[in-house]
């Protein structure tokens, strides 16, 4: 068993350089995991900055037993633990199968106990260490880093000039087919609403992760970004959307569906695209199917009369998008454990949809890669049991070994969607991926 670690607070001047540091300093080690919310105030804001670096204990195991192997982790090292919750676990929640070919080979479920933590707000760092060890040399390590470090190695592979050599496992043609199917299921009554999703990935490509991060971080800040490795894997997240957050029993959930492209530079014509958002019929009744859904995953956990829907149909300014973000909470049923709430309600509705078994037969029929860790969460469970976890959505997936880099994107196929709507918006939802990967490569050409 872990000994309890030992915290110090040192004060923060610059929140934006002392981050960059920390992030610099914690990418040395071959387990890290860094979250930054970016100052979004959003609901259920807790720290504006957690890291966990190095390595004292892991676990890593795949579907069958995997939830209750993380409660026992947990519960012997008495420590925060920093993971992942891959989208196959619900071969376990659910008794399904997954077959489909997998380019990335991410665990099913990874979580480390950190050698150092970091907890941040505004003004403060507190740096918990083993004992024996002084938060005080760490801190003096973090501050000799430079805040806008140079250029990492190795470079990307591809140096030429010309369009990005992106593969796709669906061509349009394939896509609106597909779609087409699945609306067949729809009227047929198997299912309401299926959240379809589809890959796209470069192969034999080599980058500096850490780099390519920074480049999607400068692109599309997020409240719930993440740069999460161990050995050769790896996530550079940049999610807007919470999966489920555990705060002494209070459970809370943020599904979002609903998506409308921005035009920060015409702020009347930004409006107008907010308040289309806002009252589409077509994007209010995708969300609410998604709320029910996700009220539906709580109650299974919460004491009676205690779920409910603190905000419907929220509008959220991101810089790319609007989102449309619903916040459903609940109260823990007494004698439940928190890795219950984790496990009823994996996977999260707004990337799978209802009824969730169902879609989840239908999204391993249809899609054609495994989804592996997107759609899956990353996150902390501290030492009391609190958690906080984002979906692993509009994020970068990188094998080192296999060189081979991956990010997927989907929406929401009901009745009344539009098969040609519904492609635009995966496109408009992978942009800054598309453009972040663009800057990298091109500017890879600069450098002999």
């Amino acid at each position: 068993m872990t000994s309890k670690r030992i915290f110090a607070t040192f004060s923060v001047d610059n929140i934006g350089h002392c981050k960059q540091k920390l992030l610099n300093w914690v990418n040395r080690f071959s387990s890290c995991c860094f979250l930054d919310n970016h100052g979004y105030a959003m609901p259920g804001g807790r720290f504006e900055c957690l890291a966990g670096a190095g390595e004292l204990a892991s676990l890593s195991v795949g579907a069958g037993g995997a939830f209750s192997a993380l409660e026992i982790f947990h519960r012997y090292h008495k420590d925060w633990v920093f993971g992942h919750l891959g989208y196959d676990l619900k071969n376990e929640t659910e008794g399904l199968s997954s077959g489909l070919p997998d380019g990335l080979g991410f665990p099913d479920l990874r979580f480390f106990v950190p050698r150092y933590v970091f907890v941040m707000s505004a003004a403060e760092m507190r740096i918990g260490v083993p004992p024996g060890e002084s938060p005080e040399a760490i801190w003096a390590a973090i501050q000799a880093e430079a805040a806008n470090p140079a250029r990492g190695t190795p470079r990307p592979a591809r140096r030429s000039a010309g369009p990005l050599p992106l593969g796709a496992r669906f061509t349009r043609k394939d896509y609106l087919e597909t779609v087409g199917r699945l609306q067949e299921h729809i009227h047929r009554g198997d299912c309401y609403e299926v959240t379809f999703c589809q890959e796209f990935f470069l192969e034999n490509t080599v980058i500096d992760p850490l780099e390519v991060y920074r480049a999607l971080d400068a692109v599309s800040p997020q409240p719930h970004a993440a740069y999460y490795a161990f050995g050769d894997h790896f996530l550079l997240g940049a999610s807007p959307e919470r999966y489920l957050q555990n705060r002494g029993g209070h459970l809370l959930s943020q599904p979002i569906k609903g998506t409308a492209a921005r035009r920060p530079e015409n702020p009347a014509a930004d409006r107008k695209l907010k308040e289309d958002l806002l009252t589409s019929p077509k994007e209010r009744s995708e969300n609410v199917m998604i709320v029910d859904l996700v009220r539906n995953d709580l109650s299974r956990v919460s004491a009676e009369g205690s779920v409910h829907v603190s905000e419907l149909f929220g509008i959220y300014p991101f810089p790319q998008v609007y989102q449309m973000i619903s916040s459903v909470e609940g109260t823990l049923e007494p004698g439940r454990k928190w890795v219950d709430a984790l496990t009823a309600a994996f996977p999260m509705g707004s990337m799978t949809g209802a009824p969730k078994r169902r879609v989840m037969e239908l999204i391993e029929r249809y899609e054609r890669t495994r989804r592996g860790l997107y759609s899956g969460a990353v996150g902390y469970i501290d030492p009391s049991g609190d958690f906080d976890f984002a979906v692993v959505i509009r994020s970068i997936l990188y094998n080192r070994d296999r060189r081979y880099l991956s990010f997927s994107v989907g929406s929401a196929i009901t009745a009344a969607a539009d098969p040609v709507r519904e492609y635009e918006e995966c496109l408009l939802k992978a942009g800054a991926i598309k453009k972040t990967l663009e800057n990298v490569f091109s500017s890879a050409s600069e450098y002999p």
